[in-house]
């Protein structure tokens, strides 16, 4: 279970999740349009992915996002945030989606979730697999 690829109804992709080799970190990358029913679908594969091993480290991949998203928000806060803690997430590297909306989504949940874990938020990919890379896992929080 390296990689695997969520696919809407229509055949389309809408999240690519691969766990990097060595554990090093989660690669969530979001496609395309999301709903509540796309959004929770992934959040529930990766909390599966960390019951079964657990990882500090994700790269939450919004750079081929369309459009909001911020229906799913208080689901995220409330159930996934929670539990994804709980597993042991410390650090989430966001790669903001290139439009406005997506945009908006994101800095609406980041308000809602600050402080639970870090987060650093990035324009581009590369610069987040630096930062996870590089994070002191073994800070105290």
């Amino acid at each position: 279970m390296a990689r695997k690829e969520f696919k809407k109804a229509n055949g389309d992709i809408f999240l690519i999740a691969e766990r990097m080799p060595d554990n090093a970190f989660i690669h969530a990358r979001w496609i395309g349009i999301q709903s509540v029913a796309t959004v929770m679908e992934g959040g529930n594969f990766y909390v599966s992915m960390l019951q079964k091993q657990p990882c500090p480290r994700l790269l939450n991949d919004h750079s081929e996002l369309i459009g909001p998203w911020e229906v799913a928000n208080e689901w995220i806060a409330s159930d996934w945030t929670p539990k994804v803690r709980a597993l042991g997430l410390q650090y989430m590297a966001q790669v903001l989606a290139p439009g406005i909306y997506g945009k908006m989504s994101f800095h609406q949940l980041h308000q809602r979730i600050e402080g639970q874990f870090e987060i650093m938020m990035f324009d581009k990919e590369a610069p987040a697999r630096k930062w996870l890379q590089e994070v002191d896992t073994f800070s105290v929080k």
